[in-house]
């Protein structure tokens, strides 16, 4: 048996029945790492001892009967902004870089809890800022479907991790789509789940109103078993929505028979590449076939989706990244005085693409330009709900593009900051009104590059996501 080739409910199931170790799978994870990461860079921080230790420990658990979730003894990575006990937790930062946090992520508990052996921090772009994962303080992450392009960010090394074999799953953060779009870069499953499914208590923030922790998957069931394993409430977290129903595996089925897809106009139109439009609309052609209703309709606010987002999501960030002054922790820069250290310190430790949003988070909210732009943006957020919601009365999901184009060339978008911004602009309108949105893989383009396609639902309907998807993906297998 080719352990790395099992999906992550295969391998817990193999497990369960005896077939394979937990050690045996945490082997292969490492064994896999050592031949690709030189190479790839997903990680951060790799912890194999242990892992190891509680690989043993979680061994004895499931043999005893204690743990018998669909995800036990599952290795997994989890992207360097969510907080794990004991273990450096660097936002890809050199402001952070000797930075061990007390306690773990909410999110973190979870997994532990369900019995997943987490094996390591992976790679980001600085502070969730960027796409592409190259404004890391340690440098780029590949893509595993071609080494000389981007994996995407900012959780483009939990993408690259899942899809180059060095774990069986991945959780990262999405503030304007960086858990879309980089799975959509690297051909594997990523879901954005509905604000507040997650609980954000551990997660070092960048955009406050628009952060959410989620999974990165080789599957759509492995997506779904994670997000069971994710979704709690917690009160800790003053955004933390209550849940009843969090059994998303039980609706996974080959069957759209009455679903209403909608698929935005707006969206397929200039600055689209015409193989991921191609790509994408052979995906309504096969819903279509499984008995869902797709019609095309216009999605308004589009061009105003990108200014609200980063007039909204840097205000947030330059609040939230005050704390990081060299006093309570990370790094200090060696100035005796106070004011000139704060200086030298927040100079020094944060890099160039997140001084450029904390430094347009502090004009568009300073006191002559607030009401100019940081009321305007949360104005227009709330007309794109709208937007939304009635466009929900008529369909049930949304069907579009992850991103315009597959994966750059490393070294492309970070020449030019706004065109890497515009590669956003089919994201980040779902942060903007707390929706659940879904990339899964759907063609490569002539060059070999993964493409996705975009689902979108309303609020909590997690459910028909999964279901679109893994419906999607059943009759994908079949042909």
């Amino acid at each position: 048996m080719e352990i790395r080739a099992l999906t992550a409910v295969e391998l817990s199931e193999q497990i369960k029945k005896g077939n394979v170790t937990v050690r045996q799978a945490v082997d292969a994870v490492f064994e896999q790492i050592e031949r690709t990461e030189e190479i790839y860079h997903c990680y951060v921080t790799l912890e194999k001892e242990k892992a190891l230790a509680q690989a043993d420990s979680i061994q004895e658990k499931i043999n005893s009967g204690e743990l018998t979730g669909p995800l036990a003894g599952v290795p997994i990575a989890v992207k360097d902004n969510i907080c794990t006990k004991g273990t450096l937790t660097t936002c890809s930062s050199k402001i952070l870089e000797n930075f061990v946090p007390t306690f773990d992520a909410q999110a973190v508990e979870n997994l532990r809890a369900a019995g997943m052996v987490i094996i390591g921090k992976t790679n980001m772009d600085e502070f969730a800022m960027g796409s592409t994962t190259e404004t890391s303080y340690f440098g780029v992450t590949r893509n595993p479907a071609n080494t000389e392009h981007v994996p995407g960010g900012s959780s483009g090394g939990s993408a690259a991790a899942v899809a180059g074999g060095e774990c069986f799953a991945a959780i990262g953060s999405d503030t304007g789509g960086s858990i879309r779009q980089p799975a959509s870069y690297c051909g594997v499953v990523g879901l954005k789940p509905t604000y507040g499914t997650v609980s954000r208590y551990g997660l070092i923030a960048y955009g406050s109103s628009l952060d959410q922790i989620g999974p990165l998957t080789k599957d759509v069931t492995d997506a779904a078993a994670l997000l069971e394993v994710l979704a709690s409430y917690d009160e800790k977290d003053s955004t933390s929505a209550p849940r009843e129903d969090k059994d998303f595996m039980s609706d996974l089925k080959k069957d759209c028979s009455g679903l209403r897809v909608g698929i935005p106009t707006d969206y397929f139109g200039e600055g689209l590449d015409p193989e991921v439009k191609e790509a994408v609309l052979q995906v309504a052609q096969v819903l279509e076939k499984q008995g869902a209703v797709v019609e095309e309709f216009p999605l308004s606010l589009v061009e105003y989706a990108i200014p609200t987002y980063y007039t909204i999501a840097a205000a947030e960030a330059s609040s939230n990244l005050e704390r990081f002054d060299g006093i309570k922790y990370g790094y200090r820069a060696e100035v005796e005085d106070l004011h000139p250290m704060y200086k030298k310190t927040r100079s020094q430790g944060f890099g160039p693409e997140v001084k450029r949003r904390i430094m347009l988070g502090s004009f568009v909210l300073s006191s002559g330009y607030y009401d100019a732009y940081y009321l305007k943006a949360l104005k227009v957020k709330a007309l794109i709900k709208k937007a939304f919601d009635q466009a929900f009365e008529n369909y049930d999901l949304i069907l579009g593009p992850v991103a315009p184009t597959t994966a750059p060339k490393l070294g492309q978008s970070l020449q030019d900051p706004i065109k890497m911004y515009l590669g956003d602009i089919y994201t980040i309108a779902v942060n903007l009104a707390g929706l659940p949105g879904m990339s899964i893989p759907c063609g490569v383009d002539r060059k070999g590059l993964p493409i996705g396609a975009q689902l979108i639902g309303d609020c909590f309907s997690e459910k028909k996501l999964l279901q679109a998807a893994y419906a999607y993906e059943q009759c994908k297998e079949d042909k």
